[in-house]
């Protein structure tokens, strides 16, 4: 049975996936800084800002998940999918993944947090020069 709107399974998704992409962000500034790397500080100032960006999001919608009374929780993860259930105004939904189809989704997003880190540093250099 479904019971969030799209609206709400599109707010607890992206916060889901964009928990994930902030999981792998600080792994690769991790691995940059001790990483053999010539020259760290351009790869660790533009993951930093992508992580910047994708906390100030994160924390956002979890006011907006608060506000609606809306969790979700990881139940079940094995190799080929994760379960997720969903909590909405005291109801649950239940949701499975395919591991693949998670992957890929955190991907675009850091892809997404990428894309934005270097158009503002784009904008910050134009505006240096």
């Amino acid at each position: 049975m479904r019971y969030l709107t799209d609206e709400e399974l599109a707010m607890t998704t992206r916060f889901l996936f964009l928990s994930m992409a902030i999981v792998v962000i600080q792994q690769d500034i991790q691995h940059v800084q001790k990483g053999a790397f010539k020259i760290k500080e351009p790869y660790i100032q533009l993951l930093e800002r992508m992580n910047t960006e994708a906390l100030t999001e994160r924390r956002q919608l979890r006011t907006k998940m608060e506000k609606k009374r809306l969790q979700v929780m990881l139940i079940n993860k094995n190799d080929s999918f994760s379960s997720y259930l969903f909590l909405c105004k005291g109801k649950e939904e239940k949701r499975n993944y395919f591991n693949p189809a998670i992957r890929k989704k955190v991907e675009e997003i850091v892809q997404e947090f990428m894309i934005k880190a270097l158009s503002q540093s784009q904008s910050l250099t134009v505006a240096n020069a």
